[in-house]
């Protein structure tokens, strides 16, 4: 058909940009390629040509990701969108079959992504791993006991990147679904595009000082609104990080009691987030669940040995994967939150379990169970069903703060 497929490079950027902007039904602008350019990595952006012209992509960002009990390096997809022009024409069924094998080649055992529909990208086996909780707080709701003052200072957030990186890294390992920050993420995550304000103001920062020094943080935005009966402002909330309750309550009060404002929204929060738990009347939080993190294992036992299991688990798994047929077979699991292990098996499997299901199940969210009843796993009369998926569980909620 013309097309050609082939691996990036750094020239490409422009016309990948360009692709994206109309995919993705955005104006194109200057400033916010550059900030974009930061962290494009040319090697890991698969194109395809049409003559000259690039007219789809597909790329992926290399980072760790937080999986229970572990740190791992994931690819973490993104980028990928088709010319309007050019579609219906397969180039995205050739361009993420390619992308499975690079991962896999590069020794990365799982993909990760933020997808635009789940339609599309459960085609490719990925499974839904981590639910986002947003709220639209009520700015009357009120913490059930009081929360001890002081401890807070305001700052604008490029001017303490160093304050902020301590807390996230401090705070990420022990939360699944939080990936890595190194080199110039910092710079891209707070690069602050007027266009992406969308109104409101540019982003604040506010830390929590503790005994040890700085253990939180909050990045938050205030959009103002003015009616009949006064200021009707809100709270736009992008990322909290705490290290201890006192840090996280003292800048969840902070951000409920801004002069002005009516409420507090926060986009980002995790299913169990513990501003459930504090406040007097959790109603008034007006919480909403959505999708966030979508997995794939690319390598089906170093995925399952690389995390740390709730309670111990012996458990052969039938797993069907055309993509990646070497991740097809029975695999014998044993683990434990200390240790884990995977390899071809040896006996009769006892779960058969999709590709994707396995992926939603990875994080820790999606139970097998509830991936049973949805009968998208099977227990073939080994009665290890209910055990595998205490196992596959873990002592916190997955969640993400950033899109990426």
């Amino acid at each position: 058909m013309g097309y050609e497929l082939r691996a990036g490079t750094a020239d490409d950027h422009e016309q990948i940009y360009r692709i994206l902007s109309m995919a993705f039904n955005n104006d194109p602008d200057d400033v916010e390629r550059e900030a974009e350019r930061l962290v494009y990595e040319p090697d890991r952006a698969i194109v395809v040509t049409s003559g000259p012209a690039v007219v789809g992509v597909a790329g992926a960002y290399t980072r760790e990701l937080a999986v229970p009990g572990a740190l791992l390096p994931a690819a973490h997809v993104t980028m990928v969108g088709v010319d309007p022009v050019h579609r219906r024409q397969g180039l995205l069924n050739r361009m993420m079959r390619h992308q499975l094998a690079d991962v896999r080649a590069r020794g990365e055992a799982v993909a990760v992504l933020w997808a635009s529909e789940g339609r599309i990208y459960q085609r490719y086996g990925y499974g839904l791993a981590a639910r986002r909780h947003s709220f639209e707080i009520d700015r009357e709701v009120r913490f059930r006991e009081p929360v001890a003052p002081g401890g807070l200072r305001a700052a604008t957030p490029t001017e303490v990147v160093g304050d902020l990186q301590k807390v996230y890294d401090q705070v990420r390992v022990e939360r699944t679904g939080w990936s890595s920050r190194d080199g110039v993420w910092w710079e891209h995550l707070l690069a602050d595009l007027p266009k992406h304000r969308d109104g409101a103001t540019a982003l604040r920062a506010v830390l929590h000082d503790g005994p040890a020094g700085v253990d939180g943080y909050a990045l938050w935005r205030v959009k103002s609104s003015w009616g009949e009966s006064g200021p009707n402002g809100s709270v736009l909330v992008r990322e909290v990080a705490a290290g201890t309750l006192d840090a996280y309550q003292a800048l969840w009060q902070y951000l409920l009691s801004v002069d002005l404002t009516r409420t507090t929204s926060y986009w980002m929060g995790a299913l169990d987030e513990p501003l459930q738990y504090l406040v007097n009347e959790p109603r008034r939080l007006a919480g909403r669940i959505g999708d966030a993190l979508w997995v794939r294992l690319v390598d089906v036992p170093a995925a399952l040995a690389a995390r740390r299991y709730a309670a111990p688990v012996d458990v052969v798994i039938e797993v069907e994967d055309p993509l990646v047929p070497e991740n097809s077979g029975a695999w014998h699991l044993v683990g434990d939150p200390g240790s884990a292990s995977c390899r071809r098996a040896d006996r009769p499997a006892d779960l058969r379990v999709e590709i994707g299901a396995l992926g939603a199940a990875y994080l820790g969210d999606a139970s097998l169970s509830t991936l049973a009843a949805a009968g998208r796993v099977q227990d073939l009369g080994s009665d290890r069903l209910a055990s595998t998926a205490t196992a596959f569980g873990w002592h916190r909620a997955p969640s993400a703060v950033e899109i990426f």
